[in-house]
C-alpha cells in the first residue's frame, strides 16, 4: 500500500513539473518546442564558429536588445558611403576623434564605407591582440593542449619538472568544466607520488626544466609599473591561477618559483619528502621516465579567454609558444615582428605596421585602421579559420569581458548584443575595433584608434559612433 502511494506521488509531482515546464516553454520564458518567440538569427558567417569559454550569460532584460535580431541582409542591399557618412557627420566632428584614424567596412563584401585617416599607422593598445591571435591560431590546432609533466633526473633521488606553457594550474585539483585551473598541481602531485611509491622512492630533489619557449618575465617596452599594478603579470611558461594578475592584484615576480615551491609542498601532503633543487634548474633527460603529466584546456579557449578578458600576460605566453613552435626567436621584438610576418601571410597590408609586443602593452607598437578592419573583414568570409578564432573571443556589447559595462544605457543600449568589439586602452592612446549589425540586418566591420584624447573622451565618442553605426540603416 505504502509502495503504491509513494509511486502515485512520484507520477504526480512529475506530471506538475511536465506541466508547469510547457507553461513557461511557451511564454518564452524556458526554451522548448513549445516558445512562441522566432528563434535567433543564425551566425554572421557561413562557417559556424566554435564555442569558447566562458560561456556569454542569457541576457537579462537591462541588456537585452528590445527585438530580435533578423537575418543578415544579401549583398543587394549593401550599404552607401554617402549615407553612412552622413549618419556619421555629428560625430566625425566631435573634438576626441579630431586626429582619429576611422575605417568601416561593409563585413559581408569588404567594401570601405568610411576611411578618415585609415592608413596612418596609430598607438593601437590592446586592438593588438586580434593580430596576435590571428597568428597564433595558425599554429595550434582546434585540440591543442599544453601538457605539464614531471620525468625522472639524471640521478635516482631527483626529479625534474617541466614547463609545457600552462600558466593557469590549479594548485590543487583540477577542474575539467574550466579554462582557468583545467589541469591541476594537485593532481599532478598524485600521480607522481603514486609513480615513485611503485619504485619504493620516498625522498627526491625537484629541479624545474623551463628550455620550453624561453624568454624575459616583462617586456623593455613596458612601463615598470604594469607587473606591480597587476596590468600584466610575469611572462613565464609556467603558472598557477590563483595567482593570475589582475588589475590591482599583481602576480608573483617570477611564476616558476612559486609553482615549484607548491608542488614540492603538494608532493610532502601525499607522503614524498621532497626539497626544491638548490640549483632550481635542470634539463630534463630527453629519454627520462615520466612519472606523472596533466593537460591544460585547448590553447584556442584559452585564446578566446585572453581576448574576452585582454589577459595582457596570457597573450604574450601563447603567442611566445606559437612563435616558438615555429621556429622564431622568443624575445618580445621577435615574437611582435613574427606575429607581422604571419598576419601579411593573410594576405593583409601591413605597411608601417611594428610590434614591439603581443598584448599591446608598448607604445612602440603601430598598426593602422585599415589593418584591423582587412582583418576582420576577412575573419567574417568564412574562408580563414585562423581570423575567425581572433573574433570569436571578442567580448559582446553589455554582455562579456571588456565591454560588459558599455552600451547599457541611453542611446546606446540599442547596440547592446549587437557589438562584438576589442578594446584598447592606454594614456593617451585609446582604440576599438570589431563587428555590428545594423538596423538593415547588414554586418559592418569597423575600426577607431584614437590617439591624444582622454580616456572617457575617447571611449564616448567610440561608442557612439558604434551606436549610430548599428542605428544606421544607411542602404543606398
Amino acid at each position: 500500500m505504502r509502495r503504491a502511494v509513494r509511486r502515485s506521488v512520484v507520477i504526480g509531482s512529475v506530471l506538475a513539473v511536465l506541466v508547469g515546464y510547457a507553461a513557461l516553454d511557451a511564454v518564452d520564458v524556458a526554451p522548448g518546442v513549445l516558445t512562441t518567440r522566432p528563434l535567433p538569427p543564425p551566425a554572421p558567417t557561413a562557417t559556424p564558429g566554435i564555442r569558447t569559454l566562458p560561456v556569454v550569460p542569457p541576457p537579462t532584460p537591462s541588456t537585452s536588445v528590445g527585438m530580435p535580431l533578423g537575418s543578415l541582409a544579401d549583398d543587394a542591399a549593401g550599404p552607401s558611403a554617402a549615407a553612412l557618412r552622413a549618419r556619421l557627420d555629428a560625430v566625425l566632428r566631435l573634438p576626441a576623434l579630431g586626429s582619429a584614424s576611422l575605417v568601416v567596412r561593409d563585413g559581408q563584401s569588404g567594401t570601405v564605407l568610411l576611411d578618415e585617416r585609415g592608413a596612418v599607422p596609430q598607438v593601437p593598445a590592446s586592438t593588438t591582440k586580434l593580430l596576435s591571435a590571428a597568428a597564433v591560431g595558425q599554429v595550434f590546432g582546434p585540440d591543442d593542449v599544453l601538457t605539464t609533466k614531471v620525468v625522472r633526473g639524471t640521478t635516482g633521488g631527483s626529479i625534474v619538472l617541466v614547463a609545457g606553457g600552462d600558466s593557469l594550474l590549479a594548485p590543487d585539483r583540477g577542474d575539467p568544466r574550466s579554462v582557468v585551473g583545467h589541469a591541476g598541481l594537485g593532481d599532478l602531485a598524485t600521480q607522481v607520488a603514486a609513480s615513485l611509491r611503485q619504485s619504493g622512492t620516498k625522498k627526491v630533489t625537484v629541479a624545474v626544466d623551463v628550455s620550453y619557449a624561453p624568454g624575459p618575465l616583462v617586456a623593455p617596452t613596458w612601463a615598470s609599473s604594469f607587473r606591480p599594478d597587476g596590468i600584466t603579470g610575469a611572462v613565464a611558461m609556467l603558472g598557477r591561477a590563483d595567482q593570475r594578475a589582475l588589475p590591482g592584484s599583481p602576480g608573483p615576480a617570477d611564476p616558476v618559483a612559486t609553482t615549484l615551491d607548491l608542488f614540492v609542498k603538494q608532493l610532502g601532503r601525499r607522503g614524498i619528502t621532497a626539497t626544491a633543487s638548490a640549483a632550481r634548474e635542470a634539463l630534463a633527460p630527453i629519454d627520462g621516465p615520466v612519472l606523472g603529466s596533466v593537460d591544460s584546456a585547448p590553447v584556442l579557449d584559452q585564446l578566446a579567454l585572453a581576448l574576452t578578458e585582454s589577459d595582457n600576460a596570457l597573450i604574450e605566453i601563447l603567442a611566445r609558444q606559437a612563435a616558438f613552435r615555429a621556429g622564431a626567436q622568443t624575445d618580445f621584438a621577435s615574437v611582435g615582428a613574427w606575429i607581422v610576418k604571419r598576419v601579411a601571410s593573410l594576405g593583409i597590408g601591413v605597411d608601417g605596421v611594428t610590434l614591439s609586443d603581443a598584448s599591446g602593452l608598448s607604445r612602440e607598437n603601430r598598426v593602422t585602421a585599415l589593418l584591423l578592419t582587412d582583418l576582420l573583414a576577412k575573419a567574417y568570409d568564412g574562408r580563414h579559420a585562423a581570423l575567425r578564432l581572433a573574433v570569436d573571443g571578442m567580448p559582446i556589447a553589455g554582455l562579456t569581458g571588456t565591454l560588459e559595462d558599455r552600451y547599457l544605457s541611453g542611446a546606446g543600449h540599442a547596440a547592446a548584443g549587437r557589438v562584438r568589439a576589442k578594446t584598447g586602452t592606454l594614456t593617451g592612446a585609446n582604440a576599438l575595433a570589431g563587428s555590428v549589425v545594423d538596423d538593415d540586418g547588414r554586418l559592418l566591420v569597423f575600426a577607431g584608434l584614437v590617439p591624444s584624447a582622454g580616456r572617457e573622451d575617447a571611449r564616448a565618442a567610440l561608442d557612439r559612433l558604434v551606436t549610430e553605426l548599428a542605428a544606421c540603416g544607411c542602404r543606398g
